[in-house]
């Protein structure tokens, strides 16, 4: 009997993760592709593509351009600029904000910008998700519902089991939900606020599970093993953030964007 060595098992695990990556990269839709070369994205977006592999990690999750997507709380539409483009000819696409941001806030400078961009993001139908409302959209309705870095709010609102119980209601039995989020250290209790900005991975899977997903898988596209998740000023200290303003800016620029995972769970059959 032949007992695998330490080395031998890491050798073994990259080949197979680089097998995953390279078999998920040529099993990408052209058309995903192409909306993400697209030349009218925000410069501001697309250098930040290095750090979120958007066509690796929406292929993981498994979108085609006909499918009925929700993403939640898109923040300033980096997902939005990808997603509106591609599911416009054949897709059906939903954002659903928070139910408020203030008059001439955030919010009404997004739904400005998109309106502003219909022809080339397409339809974009609204719902809200926050306290008292979590109809996300019309019950087994959604193929697919994605949230990125966006778990660690609702902990601090304290309305994370709402928000997957909602995204659990929405999706057709069979139906995905993929979540990315800032990964909490393993060797350091979850703060149930998550006030750091980070997750712990089991965490997360067990919140999921509560809600009756299934984990389906996992990748390791966005980690960071730079990123020993003990800043200043939690996660934003780092890019895009950058919280600590000018101080240590080289420093954390190097660093680069926070270690994130990302899951995919399925709601049962």
């Amino acid at each position: 009997m032949i007992i695998p060595t330490i080395r031998s098992l890491c050798v073994a695990t990259l080949i197979t993760f680089m097998a995953y990556a390279t078999a998920s990269a040529a099993a990408a839709d052209p058309a995903l592709v192409t909306a993400v070369a697209s030349s009218e994205r925000p410069a501001s977006a697309v250098a930040r593509d290095k750090a979120r592999h958007p066509v690796e990690e929406l292929t993981f999750f498994g979108i085609t351009p006909k499918m009925n997507v929700v993403e939640l709380w898109p923040g300033g539409g980096y997902w939005t600029d990808i997603l509106g483009p591609y599911l416009a000819p054949s897709g059906h696409y939903t954002i659903a904000l928070p139910p408020s941001g203030g008059e001439g806030g955030g919010l009404d400078r997004f739904r400005a910008r998109i309106a502003a961009e219909k022809d080339r993001l397409g339809t974009i139908h609204e719902t809200a998700l926050g306290t008292g409302h979590f109809e996300i959209a019309p019950p087994g309705s959604a193929d697919l519902v994605l949230t990125f870095r966006n778990l660690h709010n609702w902990m601090g609102d304290g309305i994370a089991d709402q928000a997957l119980a909602a995204c659990f209601t929405a999706l057709k039995p069979g139906g995905i939900l993929g979540i990315e989020e800032h990964r909490g250290r393993n060797d350091v209790a979850q703060d149930p606020k998550a006030e750091n900005g980070y997750v712990r991975q089991d965490y997360t899977i067990a919140l999921a599970k509560k809600a009756g997903f299934v984990l389906v898988g996992s990748s390791e596209i966005n980690a960071n093993p730079r990123d020993t998740k003990d800043w200043p000023k939690g996660v934003w200290t780092l890019p895009p953030s950058f919280a600590e303003g000018d101080k240590d800016r080289a420093k954390y620029a190097a660093i680069g964007e926070a270690d994130n995972f990302v899951l995919k769970f399925q709601k049962p059959h």
